[in-house]
């Protein structure tokens, strides 16, 4: 027995509904003409509907689509830098030795443009990261990034974050650099070349940490003053950041 989804059943009573109404017309109105000059006239407009239909009003409700998924994405995504992100840039940025040449660039502020966001990004893109793990506390640095491990599985399976590339990759620099970390014992046994390594691994961290920071700063900016305030008295380069209004 064939069974037909709901799109082939629609179909058929939407086809059905229309010969009725036409039969309708036809045994009780007894104008056979005024029906097949009706009937061509609709058919003649059909291309135009089939055009509003399928490309203005598809395009119309996948960027109200978009719109919707980029809403949830970037909750989940502050919800991470709640939970994770900023502290982490705090944690990495300490063992940043050249810092200083980029912390007066990333304390952003309220009457912060789009073209100032984009000016920055153009700065961290062109930085030099300079990571110096003896001045990190690597073993903290592991239990903080293994303690919220569970947190970022459980972003991982948000259905959400699969078009947002650069957030997913972010998510799996941050998984390989916590398992490297768990796979030590002993930091103070480990050779300088193992140091080396696990240095590129947190630059790796550390340089789209910073741009997806910079995404969704602007982000808040633009959508949720309230949250870019507090956000902005939270800042992880900004040396005098407090939550206290003052």
């Amino acid at each position: 027995m064939i069974k037909f989804n709901w799109e082939a059943k629609l179909a058929v009573v939407l086809i059905a509904m229309s010969l009725g109404i036409y039969a309708f017309k036809l045994i009780f109105l007894k104008n056979p003409s005024d029906t097949a000059n009706y009937i061509f006239n609709a058919l003649g407009f059909l291309p135009i509907n089939v055009l509003l239909v399928t490309i203005v009003l598809n395009k119309l409700l996948a960027i109200r689509s978009r719109r919707e998924r980029m809403e949830k994405m970037n909750m989940v995504i502050g919800t991470f830098f709640s939970e994770v992100g900023n502290d982490l840039l705090s944690r990495l940025a300490s063992g940043d030795a050249a810092m200083g040449r980029l912390k007066g660039s990333l304390v952003v502020r309220s009457n912060w443009s789009e073209a100032e966001f984009a000016e920055v990004r153009k700065t961290v893109a062109g930085y030099d990261y300079q990571i110096d793990t003896s001045a990190m506390d690597m073993p903290r640095l592991g239990e903080f990034l293994t303690s919220r491990r569970d947190f970022m599985l459980r972003l991982l399976e948000n259905p959400v974050l699969l078009e947002h590339e650069s957030f997913t990759n972010l998510l799996r620099a941050v998984f390989h650099l916590t398992e490297e970390l768990r796979c030590r014992g002993d930091f103070a046994c480990l050779p300088d070349s193992d140091y080396t390594h696990l240095a590129g691994d947190i630059r790796r961290v550390y340089e789209v940490l910073i741009i997806q920071w910079l995404d969704y700063m602007e982000y808040l900016k633009n959508n949720y003053p309230y949250l870019y305030s507090l956000e902005m008295r939270k800042n992880p380069f900004d040396a005098d950041a407090s939550p206290v209004v003052r």
